[in-house]
């Protein structure tokens, strides 16, 4: 199948999981929680480790390198609200994500679909989205929408460590932090990953449920989700985030 018609039948799983998410009955609660906690449990601490090394990092030591040169550190904050809040952590919640918890549903639907207990489920009259796609896609929505806000601290936090390796005062930092940080820039964020969380779903349970070639054919499915999940998720930020500056052009202004 090209590629063409994978997006077309992504697309199409994508419209059958809505529909069965909003029609009654909602027999998926007790799925959906075990999903959720299970995400919870896998990614939380790579996520806090991950999004407070990036941040200190890249917009920290890179970035506060850049404005010591121009005698700007104390802006170093400023820069924060924009790199952290829009870009870094919604970035870093959809690559743990898509690397922890989307590779484990990948791997389960496709074990399910070569033993062929997707097909039994069919036969005996269960609906495969409803009971396993849909409670999916509910919880990596939540789980990665919350994730977003540890992110955010976290690389906060990072920022705060970058400032005190700087030798700079904190004060100026959290200053220009909420100087330049908006109300539209964190709910962006939030909805950026809540997006992103149901592209990750959408297309490991696409691919798991889609996997043949036995074990063999699992473990390229897995490769295949988290590369597509990926590029999937470039191209809609980069949509995203385009859309937004241009809706809100004077929030590229450091105060």
């Amino acid at each position: 199948m090209g590629l063409l018609g994978e997006i077309g039948d992504m697309m199409i799983l994508t419209g059958k999981t809505l529909v069965s998410a909003i029609r009654p009955p909602y027999t998926y609660g007790n799925e959906f929680a075990i999903q959720f906690m299970f995400a919870l449990r896998l990614c939380w601490l790579p996520l806090v480790i991950t999004s407070l090394c990036v941040n200190y990092a890249v917009p920290g030591i890179q970035g506060g390198g850049f404005l010591g040169m121009l005698g700007s550190l104390d802006r170093l904050g400023g820069f924060y609200s924009l790199a952290d809040i829009r870009e870094f952590a919604p970035l870093v919640c959809v690559i743990i994500v898509s690397g922890v918890a989307g590779t484990a549903i990948t791997a389960d639907l496709g074990a399910r679909k070569i033993r062929e207990e997707l097909d039994a489920l069919q036969v005996l009259g269960v609906d495969p989205i409803k009971n396993l796609v849909v409670p999916r896609f509910l919880a990596l929505m939540l789980a990665t929408a919350l994730f977003d806000i540890f992110a955010i601290a976290t690389g906060l936090a990072g920022g705060v460590l970058a400032t005190w390796t700087k030798h700079a005062q904190i004060g100026p930092f959290f200053a220009t932090f909420w100087a330049n940080g908006s109300t539209t820039d964190v709910w962006g964020s939030l909805l950026k990953c809540t997006l992103f969380g149901a592209i990750t779903a959408i297309v490991c349970c696409y691919k798991g449920m889609t996997t043949s070639g036995g074990a063999e054919g699992v473990g390229r499915a897995v490769n295949q989700a988290v590369v597509i999940c990926l590029l999937a998720v470039g191209a809609f930020n980069y949509v995203f985030t385009q859309t937004l500056l241009a809706t809100h052009p004077d929030m590229m202004i450091l105060k």
